[in-house]
C-alpha cells in the first residue's frame, strides 16, 4: 500500500477518535495487499477498486467503534464479504472477539487467509448463510453485537440478527443517509423480531464528506408477569 494512503488512513482514523499505532497501520497495509491480490481472482469488491476505495471502506468500518458496549465484546459481522467491518474493527481493537459470517466459500477462504497472514487472535470465520444461524445452539443468543455494513436490507438484517443477540446485546445497521423508505419497511420486522430502534446517528466520513447513518437496535424489555 502506498505510504500516502497509509497516512490518510491514520489521519481519517484519528478524526474518528481511533488513533492507530505504526504496528496497526502495518497490518492494515498487509490487509489491503491481500484484498488487491484476491480481488483479481474472486471479485471481493468491484474490479475497479483502488487503495483509496479500500481506505474509505476501512474508515467506514471504524465508525461503529463508539457504539460497541465494551472493547472485549463478542461481535458478529454478518455478511462480511471482504472483511468489512469485522477485520478493520479487530485491527483497531485487538481485544474484540470477532466472528465473520460469509456464505461464499471463496470469500471465506480469503478471510481465513487474511487471519493467517496477519496472525490475528480471537477472530473466526463462519461459512454459512445468515438465516441458518438462529437455529444453531452455538450462535443463538451468543453475541453482544451483530453488525452489518449494508450487506442486507434492514428487514432481513433485523430478522436474521435478532435471535443471535445476547439479552443486552445491540444490533448495528450501517447505512447511507437516505434510508427513510427502508426504515419504514423495517418497523414491522423489528417488532416481529422483538427489537426496538434505540438510536439513530448521522455522521460524516472523514476526508470524503460522505454521509452515513448508524441505526442501533436493542431487544425490547419483556413485560413482567404479576
Amino acid at each position: 500500500m502506498q505510504a500516502s494512503q497509509i497516512r490518510l488512513l491514520a489521519q481519517g482514523a484519528a478524526l474518528l477518535g481511533v488513533p492507530l499505532t505504526e504496528g496497526q497501520l502495518q497490518l492494515f497495509s498487509l490487509y489491503y495487499r491481500e484484498i488487491m491480490i484476491w480481488n483479481e481472482k474472486i471479485n471481493l469488491l468491484s474490479r475497479n477498486s483502488t487503495e483509496e476505495t479500500l481506505r474509505r471502506n476501512c474508515l467506514d468500518s471504524l465508525t461503529v467503534l463508539p457504539f460497541l458496549p465494551t472493547r472485549v465484546c463478542k461481535v458478529l459481522d454478518m455478511g462480511s464479504g471482504g472483511g468489512f467491518p469485522g477485520i478493520p474493527l479487530k485491527l483497531a481493537v485487538e481485544t474484540l472477539r470477532v466472528s465473520l459470517l460469509e456464505a461464499s466459500r471463496k470469500k471465506t477462504s480469503f478471510l481465513k487467509q487474511v487471519i493467517r497472514t496477519l496472525e490475528l487472535p480471537g477472530i473466526t470465520v463462519l461459512h454459512d448463510r445468515a438465516e441458518n444461524l438462529p437455529g444453531q445452539t452455538a450462535c443463538a443468543g451468543q453475541f453482544d453485537v451483530v453488525v452489518s455494513q449494508a450487506a442486507f436490507k434492514l428487514p432481513q438484517l433485523l430478522v436474521f440478527g435478532a435471535p443471535l443477540l445476547a439479552a443486552d446485546g445491540v444490533l448495528l445497521a450501517m447505512k447511507s443517509d437516505h434510508i427513510e423508505a427502508e426504515l419504514q419497511e423495517g418497523e414491522a420486522a423489528a417488532t416481529a423480531a422483538g427489537l426496538c430502534l434505540a438510536a439513530s446517528h448521522n455522521l460524516t466520513l472523514p476526508l470524503t464528506g460522505e454521509a452515513r447513518r448508524i441505526l442501533i437496535y436493542k431487544k425490547m424489555a419483556t413485560p413482567r408477569v404479576s
